[in-house]
């Protein structure tokens, strides 16, 4: 048995296609044929039920697949590892990032990271805190830039916090409240909001500071995307509960202190079990 059989069987599995799977190996498709069947001689079952059209993993095939991506991730990280030991980083890093990071510019971020170890394979996965923190956690997710109501650290990870601030409301310039100095929840909780999913980390920070004050709201559009709330809000339909930092950033409104509004914390978080050289070297950069 092979590594590149192994790498020939997830390529399939992945694509569904043969010729899919072959172009993405960089092989003939008659040579990625005749590995996997020599494979499958070796291992005494067949791994694909396929026909001209269709292609699908046999029980067989799906057993086999989860050992030969640990073989296969084991095999990168050997050889990572052993680049490493002579100061040479390579292999994978998968970030994830909240929609509102604020407290590092991501992209910045990459750059300097790209220059300093090139060889490195970089993913960026954008999705919820509590999601990534878990994924962090399992091992999907390398590090993951976190943003949590003051008052919840990440759990299961390690963490450093990078910056804590108030959220500011964002309202658009023809809000009856846009000309204000300052505003409150009471004022804001006559409006309609557009806010992340009910249950996410940046929903709960506002949903707690309004159930504090003893006040409801009415969240009329739930979404992840941050630009498309500011859309929302510009046009008046809504109002929001944001970073400073995006609020004024977005040209088509307005953003305005709260004086009883919610604190958000940025953490950046990592596996606390065997972090690889890549995440090792990502996490220097952030360390006093």
């Amino acid at each position: 048995m092979e590594l590149r059989q192994l790498r020939y069987v997830v390529a399939v599995a992945e694509t569904r296609n043969f010729t899919r799977a072959a172009a993405r190996c960089f092989v003939a498709q008659s040579a990625l044929s005749r590995q996997i069947g020599n494979l499958e001689r070796e291992v005494g079952a067949k791994l694909f039920a396929r026909t001209s059209r269709r292609v699908e993993l046999t029980p067989a095939g799906e057993a086999f697949l989860v050992g030969a991506r640990q073989c296969l991730e084991a095999a990168e990280r050997a050889v990572a590892d052993a680049a490493a030991a002579v100061g040479d980083v390579r292999g994978r890093l998968a970030i994830g990032t909240i929609p509102t990071v604020v407290a590092v510019d991501i992209a910045e971020v990459l750059q300097r990271f790209r220059e300093r170890h090139p060889q490195v394979r970089v993913g960026l996965h954008v999705g919820a805190s509590d999601v990534m923190t878990a994924e962090v956690a399992a091992g999907d997710l390398d590090v993951a830039f976190l943003g949590l109501p003051a008052g919840h650290e990440p759990q299961g990870v390690e963490a450093l916090e990078l910056a804590r601030e108030p959220l500011v409301a964002v309202v658009s310039p023809t809000h009856e409240l846009a000309d204000h100095d300052q505003v409150t929840l009471h004022q804001l909780a006559e409006s309609p909001f557009v806010d992340f999913p009910a249950g996410s980390p940046g929903r709960v920070q506002s949903d707690q500071a309004f159930e504090a004050a003893e006040l409801e709201r009415d969240v009329a559009y739930e979404m992840m995307s941050v630009e498309l709330m500011t859309r929302i809000v510009g046009r008046g339909l809504a109002v929001a509960l944001l970073p400073a930092a995006i609020g004024r950033a977005a040209p088509t409104v307005r953003a305005l202190p709260l004086t009883d509004g919610p604190s958000r914390v940025e953490y950046l978080a990592w596996s606390r079990f065997n972090p690889t050289p890549a995440t090792r070297a990502f996490l220097a950069a952030f360390q006093p």
